[in-house]
């Protein structure tokens, strides 16, 4: 494992990962004290009858068993929490990864497998240091004072000691080469289960309405029985220590019983020596046995660390690293595409956008329109950064963006996207995602503008309303004009929308295109819509085909010159003559 993700969380929480494995090392040496006087009890105050020795020998075994309680209890406690607070880091930190990372690189992980490394793989690390500081230390020391105590007893019979020890080593060594592969296979195998849950879950409203319930179910049976037969395949190795440790440790047991048996036959050890001897030979077993375990946990815990470690070893493909104009703010709100071509996945021969060249002014309304697939929403994803560029220039404000501070470039942005996202909470927290520090009558003013209030206001608690997780209990043409209310709070500079009308009736759109033309003039308009209508009044309109630009102009000139935006004009109205 790479420590060095842990490192800062570990030195937040030193004494917990000082005091754990002190307290536990503390119980340990209790461990072997113990059966030494007992062994005492049977062979000088049993064997002589003498109670008063019996007593005070006992009185302090009990002295020592309550500090062993005590300091056993301090020893769980500390090695719980500190591991708890390191790792609870590590996710914080791991999530803070995942927010910096771009869209490209999310691309890279799917949501199930993202959410598997927050909870699970890091559950797992967990487990493993808390183990690691419960005996890490505690189990040597057993080791070393029983292996110690044992010879002390006697020398002839602690030799039979050393021959189980190989035979667990080597068992061990075998069944940790084989599981390592296999945890690895079975975190992968959870990822694909949370995925298939979170599909299923978010689209259950799609699953129902296609009667595809059984399918669903018989899928997830599939993933569920996969994970189980890779939970089974890694977990048995695991189990399988278990019955190999039982063989040695009883094997052993036999053979010292037999050869201590006819030493005391011949009165060269008593009763009470043989007793301890073999307690000592069971915590020897014990701390092999748990050193071993350790191990095995090790092993899953490496598999989720690589796992862990993938995450916050991406490098985020758009950072602030090279920007030379990081104090720069968005004040005019233009924007110029220079020779832009992007690609989604490098090794693909036709990009998405291909050597797309144009300019909007300050204040300007533009509409883009084209068929699906033309590279709309990859077009304006460009401006906030959500995606980089493989070649040309991004400008705004005629800064290339890659100059500028993305917090601060984003901050000026206002987007709208596709898939209208809202959260669990209040109408007016949601809407407070804009601005923060809005007042009512600022939140009314964004949703009048997006013609949002009158259906708010129609709610018993009206912007207090608590709209559930992701909007389920609103319309998707409410859901659309509260983002563009949401967005409209951000006062930003340049406000991009990316088919957030689809879902209204036109005479809504209408009236929110009007709003926004009246209202805030100077904001920089970007409008992609499938409806001509929505676009018609546009300053401008551009026409994407095929990631190309296939014509520029208003409505009136676009008809006269373009083809691709008169077919795709005339396949919405009744119109069928030739403006040319």
């Amino acid at each position: 494992m790479k420590m060095h993700k842990y490192r800062e969380h570990i030195a937040k929480n030193r004494a917990c990962f000082i005091l754990g494995p002190l307290f536990m090392t503390l119980e340990a040496s209790g461990e072997f004290i113990l059966p030494f006087l007992n062994a005492d009890i049977i062979n000088n105050g049993a064997a002589n009858g003498d109670i008063p020795y019996i007593i005070r020998q006992g009185i302090f075994m009990v002295i020592i068993a309550v500090l062993m309680l005590v300091t056993g209890i301090l020893g769980a406690y500390f090695a719980v929490k500190g591991s708890a607070r390191a790792c609870s880091g590590v996710r914080r930190d791991v999530f803070a990864k995942i927010q910096s990372l771009s869209f490209s690189d999310i691309d890279r992980f799917s949501t199930g497998s993202l959410i598997t490394r927050v909870t699970n793989d890091i559950t797992q690390i967990q487990t493993f240091m808390q183990s690691m500081l419960r005996g890490f230390f505690r189990s040597p020391v057993m080791l070393i004072g029983a292996l110690v105590m044992s010879f002390l007893l006697s020398p002839s019979i602690a030799w039979v000691i050393f021959i189980v020890v190989p035979f667990l080593a080597l068992a061990t060594f075998l069944i940790i080469k084989t599981a390592s592969p296999r945890y690895t296979i079975m975190q992968e195998q959870i990822d694909a289960l949370n995925t298939g849950v979170g599909e299923t879950v978010t689209n259950i409203k799609v699953i129902k309405s296609f009667v595809r319930e059984d399918f669903e179910n018989e899928k997830f049976g599939r993933i569920n029985s996969s994970l189980r037969e890779k939970c089974v395949n890694a977990l048995k190795m695991m189990i399988l220590m278990q019955p190999v440790s039982a063989l040695a440790v009883n094997v052993t047991t036999l053979a010292v019983v037999w050869i201590a048996g006819r030493h005391i036959m011949v009165g060269d050890m008593e009763v009470g020596t043989l007793t301890a001897f073999i307690t000592y030979l069971s915590q020897v077993l014990t701390a092999l046995n748990f050193l071993a375990n350790l191990f095995l946990q090790a092993t899953r815990a490496a598999a989720s660390d690589k796992r862990i470690s993938e995450v916050l070893e991406t490098v985020p493909s758009v950072s602030d690293e090279n920007s030379t104009q990081k104090e720069h703010i968005i004040k005019s709100g233009s924007i110029e595409f220079r020779n832009v071509t992007f690609r989604y996945m490098k090794n693909n021969r036709k990009p998405a956008l291909d050597n797309v060249s144009l300019k909007i002014e300050p204040g300007e309304t533009v509409g883009i329109v084209g068929s699906t697939g033309s590279g709309k929403t990859t077009l304006v994803s460009l401006i906030p950064r959500l995606y980089d560029a493989d070649s040309g220039e991004v400008l705004v404000d005629g800064v290339n963006v890659r100059e500028l501070s993305s917090t601060a470039l984003r901050d000026g942005i206002a987007v709208v996207l596709q898939k209208n996202t809202l959260f669990s909470g209040s109408v007016s927290e949601n809407l407070r995602w804009g601005n923060e520090n809005a007042d009512d009558e600022e939140i009314v003013r964004a949703c009048r503008l997006a013609q949002a209030h009158d259906f708010v206001m129609s709610f018993p608690d009206g912007y207090d309303t608590d709209i559930g997780q992701g909007g389920g209990n609103l319309s998707g043409g409410q859901k659309q004009r509260l983002c563009i209310a949401r967005a409209l709070l951000k006062s930003p500079q340049i406000m991009i929308l990316d088919d957030s009308t689809s879902a209204v009736d036109t005479a809504t759109d209408a009236a929110i295109r009007k709003a926004l033309r009246e209202n805030v003039p100077d904001i920089t308009k970007i409008i992609i819509a499938q409806r001509i209508g929505s676009v018609i009044d546009a300053d401008k309109i551009i026409v994407l085909d095929e990631g190309k630009i296939a014509g520029v102009g208003t409505h009136s000139e676009l008809l006269k010159v373009c083809g691709e935006y008169r077919e795709i004009y005339y396949s919405q109205t009744d119109e069928k003559e030739d403006p040319a």
